[in-house]
Order: structure tokens, then C-alpha cells, then sequence
């Protein structure tokens, strides 16, 4: 592709889209978070969202019911109003709450601070209450290291009836149409019941200008009857795109594609949601109120939860590190697989009650305006892993940062769950050296070390697929960006296709293994090497001389270590979805056939990586047009 300049602009040219006398006037009040006491399903637990500390209560979606001598709070999940994160980004002053309330008890609206320590910031008593509104004002001022509000529910000798609990602020502006835009391929049930979940939740749907589903698929959401039945709900709001599989990238940045098509004045902003995860649909209207209230344009994503393990918090907080192929790095005080259900050392909730600032966010909920697009252009055809990283990092080095909004989560499938052993680490692997290559200096001697262990790892370990994949993804990235000419749809097809000589790379359910008993017996691993590159030298001589501390047995995907599995010579591996097995057996051959083939490819690197680099930094701004996305999508003519 030719090089083509690509237009930058600092955060404080991408400012707001100014109020024309055709827009209605900026609402009195904005909703900002509704107060739920109960999650959208059974599946999740409730102390997420409301906690009884006293006596009994009647907890229900929108409404709780106290039963005398009880006491009910927010200070949850989702039931906190995160109001270091409103200093900090935006310039509202002052958050209302309002309740429906009735019978006798006390409201609180408490507040705490970076250190977790609270305070009462209103409260008023009700009487015999028939349906009575109580209004508590709660300023954000003291906020800017930590802290957040929430709601303290009270009895004493009578019960109390309290629902349509609403947050509210003065909103600066209008907020700018919305577009949620759903990329799925083959998740029918899945994507179904996302979209189900927006049409069911009127409240949250409506704050949604369209909910765009762009499916890529073999298995269409249009032949099932369900669909045609959630479309009726969602009627005209509702559009359906099919298209060739360009993975997550292509089907999300063809919802940024349509919703930029014409005059900046009529963009969209998009909200970005993966197919497969259990929606609570009050995420739609958190990250739409935020993203209106921030003082400049800027990615506001959602968290992600544990969809096996519901009250963990994958992590709050988090930055990558292209050079070394690492991502969901924790931010230093971020939460990182936090029990949201515990207490720490001084049996106080978990709860982020310190501000810590992302580098990025997850795509499984990411609001990102349209502003930010006209300004830094649309995501890298990547297909996918790296896609939401590279361009979180890119908005950054224009000045636009991103927040990960606490209570503003999705449950998505745990990533612990996952084996990494499957074909998309070629796109985990190729596309963090593209996006070192464009955001850090590409160091040919880190990446090369980097790479040159992780070789080393797979080889002893007898992860001859995973190896493969690795060189070929080194290979690919030298090809330069040429290799992004198809949106990456060739080197998905391919990189199954080498993977499919190496039986390792298949999970086998347990049955199928067989062998004598004896042999399938589980060996525990040993404390970690003291000095790694000496354990995996005395590895390396083991291989090479055919020997084996064990012949066979099992290991736990726990004790899937490269220094526990290669004392093997032939491991039977549990794989990480605990769904099945994995056979790894000892071949030197092809061992040293790998290996001779990697080190050719790392010598490379090491002298055309620089080059490669510099291609990639010179067609950024043709990889990332319009132009080139109407091309991939077929849409050029």
C-alpha cells in the first residue's frame, strides 16, 4: 500500500460537537445509574448489588423490601455511584439521588474516601410513608484520590418499602446518539440472549439509538425464530449486518464505519458488546451518561467479571507491554481477580474505592465516541487479539485517555479457563509485535529474548503446535503490512491449517485417552526452578539424550509448567477448560526441525525487524482509513 499522512490531533482539538439550535436542550437531569437491588439473573449473585447487614429484607430488581430491625446497603458492586472516577473525568458537581419510599425507616447517602473510610453525607426519616420521593444531594468534591456514595437503608419497629431508586446529574450537554454494536460468529444462543436482554430492559434500551448486530458467521441469527422475535421487541431501533468473517476487529469497526458514514453533525457514538457474555443491561446507561458528561472525548469501557465465577472482578486497571508480548498487566494497586464478595484486613467490603487509571480497555464494553474516531482514524484489521489494545494505546498518544468504569460491568468467560494452546496465540503473538512497532521503540534484543524463551519453553514442554504457531507469526510479521491486505481472514485459515499437523494442539475428551491406569496417574509439580535458564539447559540435555525422570503420567493444568512437563516423555495434560485432555509426547526429530526453523526466523527479526517496523509505522494511516475498511468490507465501489 502507498504511504498516506494520517491526520493527529491533540485531546484539545477533539473536543465536544457544539449544541445546534436543531438539538433539544441539554435534559434538567441526566440518570446516571439506576439502584438495583438484584442482578438480571439468578446466575449472579445479589450481594453484588444490594448487602443485608441486619435482619431481613425482600430484595427484588428495582425495589427492596425491609423488614423491621433491618438494614440494607450499596455499598456493592454495583450498587456504589463511583464518584472519584466523576472528579476526576468530569466537571459535575453534584449527584442527586431520589427514591419511591414507603413506610417508616431512615435513608442515608454515605460516602467514603481513598482509604475506605466513611462518612454520612445526608439523610431523612420517613414516617408512615405512602409512595413519598426522598431527594439526597451528595456533592463530588472530595474525591480526587478515591471514594464513592452509596445508600444506607434502614428499620427499627416497622418494615419499609423502598424502589425506583435513580442517580442523577445536571447534565453539561445533550447526549450524543448511541449506537451498540454486538460482533458475533457462530454464538447464536449467545447473541441471542444479549440482545434479549437489551429488549427487556426498556429503561436501558432506550438511552440506545440502534443495536447493531454485524454477524460474520456460518450459523445466521436470521434463521432462528427467536431472532425475528427479539426484533419485534427492539422494532426499527434494530439492524442486521452480514458479512465475511473479519474477526472481532471487522465486525466492531464496521459498526464505527456505518456510524461515521456522513456529516460529522450526524455521528454516532459506539458502543462496543461482545456476543457471549450475561449482560446487565444497566451498563448502557453508565457508560452513555459518563461518556456525556466527560470534559473531553475519551474511551469509557466497562469491566469485565467472571462468567464461572461471577462475583470475581477479572481487573480493574490494566496496561500491556508490546515488547514482551504481555497484556492484561495489572496497574500497581488495580484489582486483579478480586473476590468482590470479601473483606480485607480490617473486614471492610471490596470495593475500588481508590482511583486507579487504565491504559486501555477490553473490548467485550467499550463506549468509544465518534469524535475519537474522526480524530485518530478506526482500528487496525487485525481480526482480532491486540485490535482494542493498539488502538487504546494510539488514542493515547493523541491525548485521549480511556476509562475502566467501576459498577459498569459484563460477565465474560473467565480467561483462566482458556488453554493457551490454541490457534488464535498466533494473533496474541503477530499482532503485539505489530503494535510494538507502532507504540514502542522495537527493541530487536528484548523481543528477540522474549521470543527466543518462549521457543525454547514450547520446544521442552513438547508444544511442537504452539512453537509452530510462533514462527509463523514471526514470519508473517516480517512479510510487513501486506499481510493485513485481507483483513487477516487468509492467516486465520492458514495458521489452523499448519496447526492441525500437531496432535497436542487438540483437546481429547478423557475417555478416549486409555492407556493402563497405572500410567495415567498424576504427578504434582515440584517447587519453581531456582535458576531458570539452568533448568531448561539440564531439560534441553534430557531431550537430546532421550532421557525422562517419568515416562508417562498426568499433570494438572495447574502444574502445566514447561519444567514439569518436559521430565516427561509423554504427558497427559489437563486442558485448561478442565473439559478435556491434551497428549504431549516426545519428538526429537521434529523438536530440532522446529527449532533449527525458529532460530532462522528470530535471525531475521533481528536484522529486517527494523525495516518491518518502519513499514508498518508508514502505512498506519492507510491501514486505519476508511478507504481501507470500505475495501475490506467490499463497500469501495
Amino acid at each position: 500500500m502507498a504511504a498516506r499522512a494520517h491526520r493527529t490531533e491533540t485531546v484539545e482539538n477533539v473536543k465536544a460537537p457544539p449544541t445546534t439550535s436543531d438539538e433539544p436542550p441539554a435534559p434538567a437531569r441526566l440518570t446516571v445509574q439506576r439502584g438495583l437491588f438484584f442482578g438480571p439473573s439468578a446466575l449472579v449473585p445479589e450481594d453484588l448489588y444490594s448487602v443485608v447487614t441486619r435482619g431481613g429484607a425482600r430484595r427484588e430488581r428495582h425495589r427492596v423490601v425491609l423488614d423491621p430491625h433491618s438494614a440494607v446497603g450499596t455499598n456493592t458492586y454495583w450498587g456504589r455511584f463511583h464518584a472519584t472516577y466523576w472528579k476526576r473525568w468530569t466537571a459535575v458537581g453534584e449527584v442527586e439521588v431520589t427514591a419511591r419510599v414507603g413506610g417508616t425507616g431512615r435513608v442515608r447517602l454515605m460516602a467514603s474516601d481513598a482509604n475506605k473510610v466513611s462518612r454520612i453525607v445526608a439523610a431523612e426519616d420517613v414516617h408512615d410513608a405512602d409512595g413519598l420521593t426522598v431527594r439526597l444531594v451528595g456533592r463530588i468534591d472530595r474525591f480526587v484520590d478515591g471514594g464513592g456514595l452509596w445508600l444506607e437503608l434502614t428499620t427499627e419497629s416497622a418494615p419499609m418499602t423502598v424502589d425506583d431508586v435513580r442517580w442523577s446529574v445536571s447534565a453539561p450537554r445533550p447526549p450524543r446518539p448511541t449506537s451498540v454494536v454486538i460482533c458475533t460468529y457462530n454464538r447464536v444462543d449467545d447473541c441471542l440472549n444479549t440482545l434479549a436482554a437489551v429488549a427487556d430492559d426498556p429503561g436501558a434500551g432506550e438511552v440506545v439509538e440502534s443495536v447493531v448486530v454485524v454477524d460474520q458467521g456460518s450459523d445466521p441469527l436470521e434463521s432462528r425464530p427467536r431472532f425475528a422475535a427479539v426484533g419485534e421487541r427492539l422494532g426499527p431501533r434494530l439492524r442486521y449486518v452480514r458479512q465475511p468473517n473479519l474477526g472481532g476487529a471487522g465486525g466492531f469497526t464496521r459498526g464505527l464505519y456505518d456510524a461515521t458514514a456522513g456529516d460529522p453533525a450526524d455521528d454516532r457514538d459506539v458502543l462496543f458488546m461482545d456476543d457471549d457474555v450475561l449482560l446487565e443491561p444497566e451498563i448502557l446507561i453508565r457508560l452513555t451518561a459518563f461518556a456525556t458528561c466527560t470534559t473531553h472525548p475519551m474511551l469509557v469501557g466497562g469491566q469485565m467479571l467472571n462468567l464461572l465465577h461471577p462475583a470475581h472482578l477479572h481487573i480493574s486497571a490494566e496496561y500491556a507491554e508490546p515488547e514482551l508480548l504481555r497484556v492484561g498487566r495489572a496497574v500497581p494497586g488495580a484489582l486483579q481477580e478480586a473476590y468482590l464478595l470479601g473483606h480485607d484486613d480490617r473486614d471492610l467490603p471490596t470495593v475500588q474505592d481508590q482511583r486507579i487509571d487504565t491504559e486501555y480497555n477490553g473490548w467485550w464494553a467499550c463506549l468509544i465516541p465518534a469524535a475519537v474516531v474522526r480524530a485518530i482514524g478506526y482500528p487496525l484489521p487485525l481480526f482480532f487479539q491486540w485490535d482494542d489494545i493498539e488502538f487504546g494505546y494510539r488514542a493515547r498518544a493523541h491525548g485521549i485517555p480511556t476509562v475502566a468504569l467501576p459498577g459498569a460491568g459484563v460477565w465474560h468467560a473467565d480467561f483462566g479457563w482458556k488453554d493457551w494452546d490454541e490457534w488464535h496465540r498466533y494473533f496474541n503473538m503477530r499482532n503485539g509485535l505489530i503494535t510494538a512497532a507502532l507504540h514502542t521503540p522495537f527493541s530487536t534484543k528484548r523481543i528477540g529474548r522474549t521470543l527466543g524463551a518462549l521457543l525454547g519453553q514450547y520446544l521442552v514442554a513438547m508444544q511442537y503446535g504452539l512453537a509452530a504457531t510462533l514462527i509463523q507469526a514471526v514470519d508473517d510479521f516480517l512479510e510487513g503490512p501486506a499481510v493485513l491486505a485481507d483483513g487477516s481472514a487468509a492467516a486465520a485459515a492458514e495458521i489452523r491449517r499448519i496447526r492441525a499437523a500437531y496432535p497436542e494442539t487438540v483437546m481429547r475428551p478423557v475417555a478416549s485417552v486409555g492407556g493402563d491406569f497405572r500410567e495415567m496417574q498424576v504427578v504434582r509439580a515440584p517447587n519453581e526452578p531456582g535458576h531458570e535458564v539452568l533448568t531448561w539447559l539440564k531439560r534441553v540435555a534430557y531431550h537430546l539424550t532421550d532421557r525422562a525422570v517419568h515416562p508417562t503420567g498426568m499433570v494438572v493444568a495447574g502444574d502445566a509448567h514447561w519444567w514439569h512437563v518436559s521430565l516427561f516423555r509423554r504427558a497427559v495434560v489437563t486442558d485448561m477448560s478442565e473439559q478435556g485432555l491434551r497428549v504431549r509426547t516426545r519428538d526429537r526429530a521434529r523438536a530440532l526441525t522446529l527449532a533449527k526453523r525458529g532460530a532462522r526466523s528470530l535471525a531475521r527479526l533481528a536484522t529486517d525487524g527494523p525495516t518491518a517496523a518502519a513499514q508498518y509505522r508508514a502505512e498506519m494511516g492507510t491501514l486505519t482509513s476508511r478507504e481501507n475498511w470500505a475495501r475490506l468490507y467490499g463497500l469501495d465501489g
